[in-house]
């Protein structure tokens, strides 16, 4: 019997890859040509083309050489040029610059290489101020899934978060249009709306609290679904709060700001197939309540509702791709305050599946309001599986730093298709175990759970732990927990120096069968 997360071979619809709606593009390249003419023939204001280490090139990159005296090839014979990953060297012909980018190993360049590639590009071009680049399918490898990595490296390496820079304005400059001579045209358009998907998630966490509010990630929500014809349900306070949503009534109390329970329905297939559900933690913004942070850098917690974006980065994707499958997505979005009505350490709280909280720090919130998300999706859809996504720990910063995921779960062939999509998508995981050793350490003795574990002890594994009791029995489920992955402070080729990463987004989709 196929595992409801195994999809068939995806076939992506025909598509027009320019991005004119601001609801899908903002500073970031919103134009990306496939051609069949070879690049020297192509008008634009510089062309790109990729050397090995070896000093091979493809029939594209001979034919730019050619025309320019062989300077390429001469300057690689010299070792002024290696052909290192991603050595990036700019060569002058009559027509303009050639950006030559470096390809490492002809036997080592697989999809990620070629995602760094793509964004090396990008970057360049906006550093050198070319409104248009034409670049080689680099390598020479026609396949879909090279297609696509290039593609997502080109959109994701060109993102610019510029929304609120009014000083600066003409000194801004984003990157036009990009074509590529030759590849997978099928895979340079479906790695155009994933690339996408990514950035419109980079642009919800980082725009500030008081304009990502749970208000503006319901709205953004209720477009998506008009664009997917998904059906789209928003619980407000009074509604949530009547329905049993304790835990995420008690982490709201304390915000004037309204927060939402949304809920959102793509229904690809036929409705007796089981959908797989995705669930993010909307913390729009975290003061950590009572419990009240340090100062420091206490303004990154606009990126605690990073969970959310993935879940919206992803519906805005399947809004455009439509593939034939079924996604349910739940978002629990609320601030995190400390008002005079704000809940306190000490306090129970009644989460909607029935279990007791005793609430130990009102800093460890994001479990609280992901609680009741899991428990209703659980009761009300018959999830194939459930995959939730939430800065929930700063234990798991400590632990992999922001170079991986931390995830955990219940169901051993879930947990390996997600090691299995992250090893395609170079987007990196680590599981941390869910012993019965751990799953003791949330258990109150005044109450069904407690919500923080033993005192510096495995603090990620107990927030999955906890989260562990709010997951219908027999449901598979994996946790994400992003709280080092979800912004950034190292620039990477396609990634930005600083700010909110879209990360899982790609990872996801590719659980997902897309």
């Amino acid at each position: 019997m196929q595992q409801p997360w195994i999809q068939p071979n995806f076939t992506p619809p025909k598509y027009t890859f320019n991005f004119h709606n601001k609801e899908d593009m903002m500073a970031h390249l919103s134009k990306l040509n496939h051609t069949t003419d070879l690049l020297n023939s192509i008008k634009s204001d510089a062309i790109s083309i990729g050397i090995y280490e070896d000093g091979s090139m493809t029939k594209n990159g001979n034919a730019v050489d050619a025309l320019i005296g062989n300077q390429i090839i001469k300057a690689h014979d010299r070792g002024d040029i290696k052909g290192k990953h991603c050595e990036t060297t700019i060569f002058y012909s009559e027509d303009g610059p050639v950006i030559v980018i470096g390809l490492g190993k002809a036997n080592e360049f697989e999809t990620e290489c070629l995602r760094k590639v793509g964004g090396t590009l990008a970057k360049k071009a906006i550093a050198k101020r070319y409104n248009h680049v034409s670049c080689e399918n680099y390598g020479g490898k026609a396949t879909a899934e090279f297609g696509q990595a290039l593609a997502e490296g080109l959109i994701m390496g060109s993102y610019q978060f510029n929304d609120y820079l009014t000083k600066k304005k003409d000194e801004l400059f984003e990157l036009d249009k990009v074509t590529v001579s030759g590849g997978s045209k099928v895979g340079l358009s479906k790695g155009s709306f994933i690339a996408n998907g990514v950035c419109f998630a980079r642009n919800l966490g980082n725009h500030p609290g008081n304009v990502s509010t749970p208000t503006r990630l319901a709205e953004d929500a209720k477009k998506i679904g008009r664009r997917g014809k998904m059906k789209v349900t928003v619980f407000d306070r009074e509604k949530f709060t009547e329905l049993g949503m304790g835990a995420l009534a008690g982490v709201a109390a304390g915000t004037d700001e309204p927060p939402k329970f949304i809920l959102m329905e793509y229904w690809g297939t036929k409705k007796s197939v089981k959908p797989k559900v995705l669930v993010g933690k909307g913390l729009t913004f975290d003061s950590g309540g009572i419990s009240i942070k340090p100062a420091s850098k206490m303004d990154e917690m606009k990126f605690d509702m990073c969970g959310a974006a993935v879940v919206l980065g992803c519906m805005h994707v399947i809004a455009a791709l439509k593939p034939k499958i079924n996604v349910v997505a739940a978002i629990a979005s609320t601030e995190n305050m400390s008002g005079a009505k704000a809940y306190k350490p000490g306090d129970i709280l009644i989460a909607y599946n029935g279990k007791t909280i005793e609430v130990l720090n009102t800093d460890a919130e994001g479990r609280l309001i992901l609680a009741d998300a899991l428990s209703y999706v659980s009761k009300h859809y018959d999830p194939a599986y459930i995959i939730d996504f939430a800065t929930l720990t700063g234990a798991v910063l400590i632990a992999l730093g922001h170079v991986a995921t931390g995830i955990m779960g219940t169901d051993e062939k879930l947990v390996e298709r997600v090691k299995k999509s992250s090893r395609k998508t170079g987007e990196k995981v680590w599981e941390f175990p869910l012993w019965e050793e751990y799953c003791e350490q949330v258990q109150s003795k005044i109450a069904d759970v407690k919500n923080i574990g033993a005192p510096m002890q495995a603090g990620s594994i107990a927030g999955g732990a906890f989260l562990k009791e709010f997951v219908g029995e027999d449901i598979p489920w994996c946790h994400f927990d992003i709280a080092g992955t979800a912004w950034g402070e190292k620039e990477k080729p396609y990634g930005p120096k600083s700010g909110a990463t879209g990360n899982t987004v790609r990872l996801v989709l590719d659980v997902l069968g897309l």
